[in-house]
């Protein structure tokens, strides 16, 4: 019992700093009034299914009571009690099923007919081997615990394991073809929906631009890492070679990191985290490509892939110093990239494109304020004109659809 209500303690304290919610005082916040607030509907947009905007929630902010109602010998959470001072961090690997249902139905950030939208942790995986604990293998007792009987929810949408953000799901089944036809159009025709948002440890040589590079899967050290394939032939094609593209925007500048908007247009597997490592500017927290980039006399150059291994990404000292972490604990820093916005077809075919809308994990908002970054947070807001170019025009539209 003693364990079971440490567990509930310290669920309710993760939530209150991993969805950002301050409507009520953090201290009289249950779980049975925290869990019905974030589960409804909110703002009056037609245009939206998620109204939440990008915020900044202070590491100092609420911290004590992390600390306070964080077990002792829990081992599921990363919190400012401990050694690692990221705050919201699940550690999935130990969850529950029951748990981590409990975790992504709190996690739900709008429901609009057969849709459902979920701010997924950093660290679940969406799918695994069998056996494993994923998003998909719990998605049956979701369904029944958001009330929704017989209507199994099925993944639209999601990021990787290693990114947070914006998981679409849906309980009708017209509905998710339909959005996966959609999505499949606007990859053939190089039309983005989906907007990340990534710190880098490094500033881009050009304020916007496209990155275009051919990837290739090859297995090093037991692991499947994304290779640069330079002028691939047909033969390469052939081989399973893809070409890739994302474009890029730089939102602001400081101490020598980047916040930046990323929109892929092809998936690859590490596609973004390739994409940044070839601008000299890994993502923060990528501890898989990043030691592709090296240094010397304050110069950086990409070492040749065979030559590297996945290691744990290294700071200089004075970003060390910048972030309050020491280089022990900056091995463990989550990866900085965040899916904070879809784009979704209208209900009719010329109808304006519905933004879908998630927030920043709290670890996140805290590095953007030790780098002076959140005073262009508001910049984060998606640009229709940057984000919705093409969405509109012969694209299957979605009619939301449910029993």
């Amino acid at each position: 019992m003693r364990g079971r209500s440490l567990w509930r303690l310290w669920l309710r304290a993760w939530l209150v700093r991993t969805l950002g919610y301050g409507g009520l005082p953090r201290s009289e916040l249950g779980l049975g009034e925290l869990l019905p607030v974030l589960s409804s509907p909110r703002g009056n947009s037609s245009r939206r299914l998620c109204h939440h905007r990008p915020v900044i929630t202070p590491y100092a902010r609420g911290s004590g009571l992390a600390h306070r109602l964080q077990p002792q010998e829990s081992s599921k959470y990363l919190g400012p009690a401990g050694d690692l001072p990221f705050v919201g961090l699940l550690r999935t690997k130990d969850l529950s099923r029951e748990e981590l249902v409990e975790v992504l139905k709190a996690a739900v950030v709008d429901r609009k007919g057969p849709l459902v939208t979920v701010n997924k942790p950093q660290g679940l995986p969406v799918t695994g081997k069998s056996g494993d604990l994923t998003l998909l293998t719990v998605l049956p007792e979701l369904s029944q615990s958001l009330g929704l009987r017989d209507r199994e929810l099925h993944i639209v949408h999601a990021p990787g394991r290693d990114c947070s953000g914006l998981v679409l799901l849906s309980s009708c089944p017209q509905t998710t073809s339909r959005l996966h036809k959609f999505f499949t159009h606007s990859r053939k025709v190089q039309r983005p929906t989906a907007l990340y948002c990534a710190v880098t440890d490094g500033i881009p040589a050009a304020s916007e631009g496209k990155i275009e590079v051919a990837l290739k899967l090859e297995r090093i050290d037991g692991v499947d890492l994304a290779v640069p394939v330079k002028s691939p032939s047909r033969k390469h094609i052939l081989e399973g070679v893809k070409k890739t593209l994302s474009h890029f925007r730089v939102v602001a500048t400081g101490s020598g990191c980047a916040l930046v908007q990323l929109q892929p247009l092809t998936v690859f597997l590490g596609q973004l985290q390739v994409h940044m490592t070839l601008q000299l500017c890994p993502v923060l927290g990528d501890h898989t490509y990043s030691t592709r980039v090296s240094t010397v006399l304050g110069q950086r150059f990409l070492l040749p892939d065979e030559s590297t291994r996945p290691l744990k990404q290294v700071l200089n000292e004075a970003l060390l110093q910048r972030l309050h972490l020491t280089a022990a604990q900056a091995a463990h820093l989550p990866l900085h990239l965040h899916l904070q916005s879809l784009l979704l077809p209208g209900p009719r075919p010329q109808a304006s494109p519905i933004e879908c809308l998630v927030p920043l994990p709290p670890y996140f908002s805290r590095t953007l304020q030790c780098l002076g970054l959140n005073q262009q947070l508001s910049s984060l807001v998606p640009d229709a004109h940057w984000m919705a170019e093409g969405v509109r025009g012969e694209t299957p539209s979605i009619q939301a659809q449910g029993r």
